[in-house]
């Protein structure tokens, strides 16, 4: 029988990799962007200066961290964060790669095992289980008979 986790293909961790990148709108060349955040072998986390809209094609040019080599790629906006939620700072933008080749993939990957995850937070809407002492609270008092 083939068990069900490994049927879940799970999305590569990001890692906190801070740095210099250059996000280009492939429709009229404009600087979108030109810092980096996080980084997995999908896509990236970038700190945009221009408004983008979800689904936007974009040209990212970074340059992979521990080696010396440059990725030109293209990418897909698949996140816009306005930073009015909760544990959100800033605007940021969620960006996926489209046809990143494997050997630059290979890099990534070996790149980021050297990088720490970024941290678990609580994610915005998400409820918290309550603690045995709230559920006590919520219960209606029953006087003896």
């Amino acid at each position: 029988m083939l068990r069900l986790s490994k049927l879940i293909r799970r999305r590569p961790a990001r890692h906190c990799v801070r740095g210099f990148c250059q996000v280009v709108r492939e429709r009229d060349f404009r600087l979108i962007a030109d810092s980096m955040e996080n980084l997995s072998e999908e896509g990236m986390r970038v700190c945009p200066a221009e408004a983008v809209l979800t689904g936007e094609t974009l040209l990212v040019s970074f340059e992979i961290p521990g080696f010396k080599v440059w990725v030109d790629v293209e990418a897909c906006v698949t996140r816009v964060i306005h930073g009015r939620r909760p544990g959100e700072h800033a605007r940021s933008l969620g960006l996926q790669f489209c046809d990143l080749a494997p050997w630059h993939r290979y890099l990534i990957r070996q790149a980021l095992v050297k990088v720490p995850p970024v941290p678990v937070g609580a994610r915005p809407g998400r409820r918290v289980a309550p603690s045995p002492r709230e559920l006590a609270g919520l219960m209606p008092c029953v006087a003896p008979a």
